[in-house]
């Protein structure tokens, strides 16, 4: 059933009325058999209907203020129950129209246009165009909300109640804690300068320098002038050993506002030592002021903080540089334990390499050598200390084989050029030195030939000549005999050449069936002529 338009006043007068009332008679008059209450003409007349009854009551209360067409919605609350009344009165069935029973039904059909081909009557009695004009209910206001974006929802953690957390906890000297409320907070908000420059305070007080390092430089990324976030990283520099970049970071802050000397005096001090042992390596002075700077740098480092890889290997060429059998041992120490860290390390092997060939392992120091070339081979020491072993090593065989062969003058002559190849190896040069000393022993007294004892059938006519003095059997005064010379057995000779006389035996006065002969060692023999 098509509720009246009770909303809208009705605009036509009293004879439109009747003759629109006519016309849904006569319309209704049609052969498909339907009962007058399904008609639309009687939804006509029930809106007429209401229609007056509305406009009575208009009449009847003049000082009503409240205007036809107002929605039920914004009626007052009794307003809008009277007109809830009004309406279920209204949807009562009505009693069906009276039909004028003198006019004939065939006639009706007959006035009535026909129905066109696969049409249908409207169901239910719906009325047609001009009538749903004039019963269309009126069209409700719109709605005044306004349709606003939601809210972001609300984080699961508060940022800035995890920094005051961790604040707390770094007052109280809880840096672990702290350190957890403020990833909490950078959890949330991982761009937060101020949460990255607390976490790095937090990461110094507890002495993890590099994971405070990594946090300040993404704070200075994000926020390059910030003063305090500067200063930190500053001070991080100098607890790793890094005074250079910590200067350099002071430099900046200098072009963002000044800066005092005590906040500089920790940078530049480390700086200078580490100056000073840099420069002592380079000028020849001696290991131990070298090593003395090195101390005095690393005091400046954060607690728990590993040696720098530079200054390690400074240490190692002071301790090569002292020579003695102590400090070669302390470079061991050194290289040592940068090879259990890297295996691979060229500087390291080559230091090594250094190490051993000072203490006279040339095949080792060869091997390392060769070892740190294969790691890098453009490495510029590992190439010059290969080939100034090499050439060592080749020398001294050369020389050797020239004193096995007997070329004493010439083996002097090699021993000699090795001894210029490396004048600070003190191990292989008293080597070398022994091993000339040797040569030049042979060439100022050669080898004399065998000497044979005339026989007692024949007259002695003439003494033989002596044999040269041995130069090591009376020394100089103030001078100790040649390493090589062994000390006499024979208390005789012993005190012979004490008391300065030759130790050269009178054949003349031994049995004439004795002969001379000197022995490889140097050594005067008198052995008994076999007959």
């Amino acid at each position: 059933m098509v509720l009246p338009a009770i909303f809208k006043p009705r605009k036509n007068s009293e004879a439109e009325s009747r003759k629109i009332s006519k016309d849904r008679k006569v319309s209704s008059r049609s052969p498909s058999g339907r009962s007058p209450s399904k008609s639309p003409t009687k939804s006509v007349k029930e809106s007429d209907v209401r229609h007056q009854q509305r406009k009575s009551a208009s009449r009847s209360n003049p000082k009503s203020s409240l205007n036809i067409d107002t929605h039920p919605l914004n009626l007052p609350p009794d307003e809008r129950e009277k007109r809830r009344s009004a309406m279920s009165a209204l949807s009562d069935p009505p009693t069906p129209m009276d039909v004028d029973p003198d006019e004939d039904t065939s006639s009706a059909a007959s006035t009535s246009p026909p129905a066109a081909p696969n049409s249908y009557p409207d169901a239910n009695g719906a009325p047609d165009e001009s009538d749903m004009e004039r019963t269309t209910s009126p069209i409700p206001p719109p709605h005044r909300f306004m349709p606003t974006t939601s809210p972001p929802p609300k984080p699961a953690l508060d940022p800035e109640a995890c920094k005051v957390l961790g604040n707390k906890y770094f007052k109280n000297k809880d840096y672990v804690k702290a350190i957890a409320e403020y990833t909490k907070a950078l959890s949330i908000e991982p761009e937060s300068v101020t949460y990255l420059s607390n976490r790095a305070a937090a990461f110094m007080s507890a002495n993890r320098f590099s994971e405070a390092l990594a946090d300040l430089k993404k704070a200075r990324e994000i926020e390059p002038r910030n003063t305090k976030t500067l200063h930190r990283l500053s001070r991080v520099y100098v607890s790793l050993g890094q005074p250079a970049e910590a200067v350099g970071v002071l430099n900046e802050i200098s072009t963002l506002q000044p800066v005092t000397a005590s906040e500089r005096a920790a940078a530049a001090t480390m700086q200078a030592h580490i100056d000073q042992a840099e420069d002592g390596l380079q000028r020849g002075t001696t290991g131990s002021m070298v090593i003395h700077a090195l101390d005095q740098a690393e005091r400046g480092l954060g607690v728990g903080v590993e040696k720098p890889r530079k200054w390690q290997l400074m240490r190692g060429e002071a301790y090569l540089k002292m020579g003695n059998v102590n400090s070669l041992g302390d470079a061991q120490g050194v290289v040592m334990s940068l090879l259990r860290k890297n295996s691979k390390d060229p500087e390291a092997l080559v230091l090594r390499g250094r190490a051993l060939y000072a203490q006279g392992e040339n095949d080792k120091a060869l091997q390392h050598f060769r070892e740190a070339l294969n790691c890098d081979p453009d490495y510029k020491d590992g190439v010059k200390y290969l080939k100034l072993v090499q050439k060592l090593e080749r020398m001294k065989e050369e020389g050797n084989q020239a004193y096995k062969t007997g070329k004493y003058r010439q083996a002097v002559e090699v021993y000699g050029q090795a001894l210029e190849v490396d004048p600070a190896n003190k191990g292989i040069n008293s080597k070398l030195h022994q091993n000339r000393a040797m040569a030049s022993i042979k060439t100022t007294n050669p080898p004399s030939p065998t000497v044979t004892a005339p026989s007692p059938s024949t007259p002695v006519t003439s003494k033989p000549a002596e044999p040269a003095p041995v130069p090591w059997a009376n020394p100089a005064p103030g001078k100790m005999p040649c390493a090589s010379t062994k000390p006499s057995t024979n208390p005789t000779r012993r005190n012979r050449a004490s008391s300065g006389t030759s130790t050269t035996p009178n054949w003349s006065r031994r049995n004439p069936n004795a002969r001379i002969t000197t022995s490889s060692s140097g050594w005067t023999r008198m052995r008994r002529k076999t007959t």
